[in-house]
């Protein structure tokens, strides 16, 4: 490999191009969209990477912009939609996703479903699919969705023209599992004490790896592991708390900016483009759609999803929140921020359960409900900076 194609890839300097593609979001994607590759828009962690690659698109999954007032999408969504999706729409409507073949909007709340009604009536694109994921993990709806993807397969094999077959799709299942494994490693490095990289740091590589094509994404995650654990680590240990962030797509470092000037770590995370997406892959069956349906709706943990049938209260709490106290252990978490976007009714129905699930592990826990823009920032920094003494 020569010294263009490392710049390119990312490799040798890693953070640098990691920071690079999380402040110029999407600048990949444009640049092979206009060599001819086809670039697949999805919403939320249920867009299905694995069969969008296995079509010989690129995957990129749509954020907003927490700096950009919403002054389009008002006018088609009513206010109190989730702010999120208000504003990827706000987006969309100014053309900051112009260069999009299509979008895929899965079926995770009733803002991304209505979503994909207004997005097909106001936005001109050459291909939309709806995503009919159901919100159980049971045999049968394993088996309705394995349909469902049968169906987007097709779909996308009209879009390409191209068959889309069972080699080509284990092939991407290998292909995603390897870049998951590699942000695990990644990960790993946060479990020391001071961690190796930094929250800022880590979600910089977490935005620009949802927008590149899964085997760039997979050099981008290797050339910062390379260059992290070249670092020297201090001698003593760090007495800073150690901070976990908990919520949904949680895609800008402002928080996080927040608590790491304040001289805490934030050393782990729960939300939709962090763990929820990187902790499990996908099992590699004969037939690939087993282990993909499987993947999306038992291996994902998010608020939609029903689990914990016919157990008790405190047994479902454990199928539902058990995974954080893994990460409480293997981080050594002194304290949670739970943040969560204004009318996200999912997140927000299950603070309390959260929230006291949390506590029960001696881990306390500041929960906050905000917007998704900076506009608020100045009252957060206000509660985290208070919270980080109480804890400290």
């Amino acid at each position: 490999m020569n010294a263009t194609e490392k710049q390119s890839t990312g490799q040798g300097n890693g953070l640098a191009t990691a920071e690079k593609y999380y402040r110029e979001y999407g600048l990949r994607a444009k640049e092979l969209h206009r060599q001819g590759k086809g670039v697949m828009g999805y919403l939320s962690a249920l867009g299905p990477v694995e069969i969008i690659t296995a079509a010989g698109l690129v995957p990129l999954r749509l954020k907003g912009d927490v700096s950009e007032p919403i002054t389009k999408a008002d006018a088609h969504m009513e206010t109190i939609v989730c702010p999120f999706v208000r504003n990827v729409f706000d987006a969309v409507l100014k053309g900051t996703y112009g260069y999009l073949d299509g979008v895929v909007i899965a079926h995770l709340c009733d803002s991304t479903s209505r979503t994909y009604d207004t997005w097909a009536y106001n936005v001109p694109l050459p291909y939309s699919f709806f995503l009919n994921v159901p919100h159980s993990s049971d045999a049968p709806s394993i088996d309705f969705f394995k349909s469902v993807l049968g169906t987007f397969i097709k779909s996308l094999e009209g879009l390409t023209g191209t068959r889309i077959t069972d080699e080509a799709l284990a092939q991407s299942v290998k292909a995603h599992n390897k870049n998951r494994q590699m942000m695990r490693q990644l990960y790993a490095l946060r479990q020391s004490n001071p961690p190796l990289i930094s929250g800022v740091e880590m979600t910089h590589v977490l935005v620009a790896a949802m927008g590149l094509p899964v085997d760039e994404s997979t050099q981008l995650i290797a050339s910062v592991i390379d260059e992290v654990k070249a670092r020297v680590p201090k001698s003593k240990g760090s007495d800073s708390a150690r901070i976990m962030i908990l919520g949904d797509q949680i895609d800008n470092t402002a928080m996080i900016e927040i608590v790491e000037n304040a001289g805490a770590h934030v050393v782990m995370d729960d939300v939709s483009i962090g763990t929820k997406v990187h902790w499990r892959d996908a099992d590699e069956t004969k037939n690939p759609l087993d282990g993909i349906a499987e993947r999306y709706l038992a291996k994902i943990p998010l608020p939609t999803t029903f689990v914990g049938a016919g157990k008790d209260y405190q047994e479902s709490l454990e199928d539902r929140f058990g995974h954080i106290r893994g990460y409480v252990k293997d981080f050594s978490v002194d304290g949670a921020i739970l943040f969560i976007y204004k009318y996200c009714d999912p997140y927000g129905f299950e603070v309390p359960a959260l929230k006291s699930y949390i506590e029960t592990l001696n881990v306390p826990v500041l929960y906050l409900e905000d917007e998704y823009s900076t506009s608020t920032i100045g009252r957060l920094k206000t509660r985290i900076e208070a919270f980080l003494e109480m804890i400290a």
